[in-house]
């Protein structure tokens, strides 16, 4: 172990960030997820949730999760494959597929496992993965289990795409793997002229990871693919439960050839234990109410809207943003710590971006909207964060 305990022990950026008291990870919340949380016996306002639609503190979805827990347990004690499909596993599926406009999905036990899993197993050696460099680190690891040669683009640079299309052999699987909504930086994929690039090259497949886009785009919240018109052209639609459908979990769906084949050889469903009972019940009754309230993604809309005309009154850089996910650029990696720190203190919880989820030069502070805030607590949110980036040099 002495080597690797050196080799480890380089690795110190913590330590270093938790003596100047800026350490901003692992924060213990001691309340539901809401626009205000309590943690260290006060209470901040949530700017820091993937909770777009609000729905993780709804007494309905709760309702909907101890009504299974006490139906089922607290587990199924095994994998999809063997003893843990509950019929609401089979009734989510169906649903979601409904939902995303596909023949069929399965439901895995994370979104990452999603990526992870599906992203290795479609292809062979003789394939190539192409994605975008800014991608979700699950897709990265995807590309990473896969045999398959897996070169990536800049970002949404559709040039480039089209040059690593190019270079591949026409009579090969290119499957091109995108985020719809970029988590970090809250821009949406080029999608039309991805899909453009499938229909002129030869045996283009293109997935499509909607975490960050269910529940925020398109009709009653269908996704990024929907917004555009395109779910019919894209081949697979990945999503998560832990954004919008209040839950844990993630689901991939595509049409009934692509499922037959994932539902018994994707390792990540195959080989890990079902979702929880709570936990898929959850959200399935999160979808439910999506669909029933649409309210709500104009809420969303209307104080995300708010939010960024009000950032940029400020003169804040928030980049190319078209969605929830508000970046606020500081391009320091130490003022990135300090900032968040400092925006606890004054009662605002946002979080911390820096490499490897940005590039060294992209460290920013993630700010981020539900469809229950109020455009007082965005108020209170930007003038404090106004304040501290003033203090800190990083605005004027």
């Amino acid at each position: 172990m002495g080597l690797l305990h050196a080799r480890l022990a380089k690795y110190d950026l913590p330590q270093k960030m938790m003596e100047k008291g800026i350490y901003p990870y692992f924060r213990e919340i001691e309340s539901k997820q809401g626009t205000e949380v309590e943690m260290e016996g006060q209470k901040v306002l949530m700017f820091g949730s993937n909770a777009y639609t609000g729905l993780t503190g709804d007494e309905r979805v709760i309702e909907a999760g101890c009504k299974a827990l006490r139906q089922y347990g607290s587990g199924c004690a095994g994998s999809r494959f063997l003893n843990g499909t509950l019929d609401i596993h089979v009734q989510l599926e169906k649903e979601l597929a409904a939902f995303v406009g596909k023949d069929e999905a399965l439901c895995f036990s994370t979104g990452f496992t999603v990526n992870s899993g599906v992203i290795p197993q479609l292809l062979t050696k003789d394939d190539f993965i192409i994605r975008d460099e800014r991608d979700h680190a699950s897709i990265v690891d995807g590309c990473r289990l896969s045999f398959a040669k897996s070169p990536h683009y800049r970002h949404n640079d559709m040039k480039d795409l089209e040059r690593r299309l190019r270079a591949c052999p026409p009579q090969v699987v290119k499957l091109i793997v995108v985020d719809g909504v970029f988590s970090m930086e809250g821009d949406l994929a080029k999608l039309p002229e991805i899909i453009e690039l499938k229909h002129k090259y030869k045996n283009v497949v293109v997935m499509v990871d909607e975490a960050h886009g269910i529940g925020v785009f398109g009709n009653k919240g269908r996704g990024v693919c929907d917004h555009f018109g395109l779910t019919k052209e894209v081949d697979l639609i990945m999503g998560t439960f832990s954004k919008s459908l209040a839950s844990i979990g993630g689901f991939i769906a595509a049409d009934k050839v692509i499922i037959n084949y994932l539902r018994h050889t994707a390792r990540t469903y195959i080989f890990s234990a079902s979702d929880t009972p709570a936990a898929t019940a959850s959200a399935l009754e999160a979808l439910h109410i999506l669909q029933k309230e649409p309210q709500r993604i104009k809420a969303l809309w209307d104080v995300t809207n708010y939010a960024l005309r009000r950032f940029r009154e400020e003169g804040f850089e928030i980049g190319d943003t078209e969605s929830p996910i508000i970046p606020l650029y500081v391009r320091d990696l130490e003022k990135t710590f300090i900032v968040t720190a400092r925006a606890f203190q004054e009662g605002v919880f946002i979080n911390c971006v820096i490499p490897p989820a940005c590039a060294p030069q992209d460290t920013l502070i993630r700010f981020s909207l539900m469809a229950t805030h109020t455009k007082e607590e965005v108020d209170r949110a930007v003038a404090a964060l106004t304040k501290v980036f003033k203090e800190e040099g990083i605005i004027k």
